[in-house]
């Protein structure tokens, strides 16, 4: 890769890590699933009117939508809002590369090898430990919550991979739309009315710039740096770069919110990071196929799965890990 992208790479990555900081921060303005809402509200209002009609059929708008819209981000803000730090929140959530891959091979016929099952096996002792960790320091409900949101990602990233998008960005944008109402919805039924007036009446400089951060920063602009990396690269080239995420997010952290890092915590840092990375880049093999033919060997045996091509279509590191 040339510098100059090198180092967008790792901007989107820091604009990712960060991500998590100004979702604590926001947590502090608004209820999680309506602070969820606006985030797609905002990310999706004006753009919808300016990418054109769906590219992609509306049966993969909508179960993209619900799966990383709804459920991902519904739990993962509510289990910060829960008490889930967020520099553990990065890390945790990263484990959705192993859930992608077991619904992968259980639904795309992508047989794991070797090398990822024991990525899967790696990064999960890094969620044990992880757990033992937010055991130790405080309520594991978010924590929970946080895994959840994980496996509901993973699930939207195979709904990607079979919707195959065209142009990724339009398919974003659309997908932003389909969360905002359910969200808003849940937000009045669960959190009240009251608590969404209060949060709506305070809001200030403070709460609209993380508004605007979560929404055009790390979901518009995030998107379209990676998305365009992934036009210029192969994956295996970009994907690496978001790994660190998790170091970014669990550093701000750090710094603007003064987390502490445990030894527990580092451990699971680097069980989980080494485990999503060897689960992510090492390829998986396609369900062999056999077929009678006249001459030569049978067509399609050991095939391998097509390559990921961007970062919606890619079960492992190359997909977006903002939150």
């Amino acid at each position: 890769m040339r510098p100059l992208h090198t180092a967008l790479a790792v901007l989107v990555a820091a604009v990712w890590g960060f991500n998590f900081v100004v979702i604590e921060i926001g947590l502090d303005h608004f209820p999680p699933l309506l602070l969820s809402a606006l985030r797609f509200l905002v990310a999706a209002l004006p753009a919808v009117f300016f990418v054109g009609r769906p590219k992609a059929a509306w049966k993969w708008i909508l179960g993209v939508g619900a799966a990383l819209g709804i459920a991902k981000f519904g739990l993962l803000f509510t289990g910060m809002a829960a008490g889930m730090p967020a520099g553990l929140s990065s890390l945790v959530l990263q484990i959705q590369a192993v859930f992608t891959a077991i619904l992968a091979a259980v639904f795309l016929r992508e047989r794991p090898g070797r090398v990822r099952v024991l990525g899967m096996v790696v990064a999960l002792a890094g969620i044990a430990v992880a757990a033992v960790d937010r055991g130790v320091s405080g309520p594991v409900g978010g924590f929970v919550l946080v895994v959840a949101a994980a496996v509901a990602w993973g699930v939207s990233n195979v709904l990607t991979r079979k919707a195959a998008p065209k142009d990724a960005l339009n398919f974003m944008i659309w997908v932003c739309t389909v969360p905002v109402l359910p969200l808003f919805a849940l937000s009045l039924l669960i959190e009240g009315p009251e608590r969404d007036l209060a949060a709506l009446r305070a809001l200030d400089w403070s709460g609209a710039a993380v508004i605007g951060y979560v929404a055009w920063v790390s979901t518009v602009f995030g998107f379209v740096a990676w998305s365009y990396l992934l036009r210029r690269y192969p994956a295996s080239s970009v994907a690496p770069f978001s790994l660190l995420v998790p170091v970014f997010g669990m550093s701000s952290a750090a710094l603007v919110l003064g987390e502490g890092i445990s030894g527990l915590r580092w451990l699971a840092a680097v069980l989980l990071v080494g485990g999503v990375g060897l689960t992510s880049l090492a390829p998986a093999r396609a369900k062999p196929r056999t077929a009678v033919v006249t001459t030569g060997s049978p067509a399609g045996a050991g095939a391998a799965s097509p390559a990921p091509s961007g970062s919606l279509r890619t079960s492992g590191a190359a997909a977006p890990r903002s939150g």
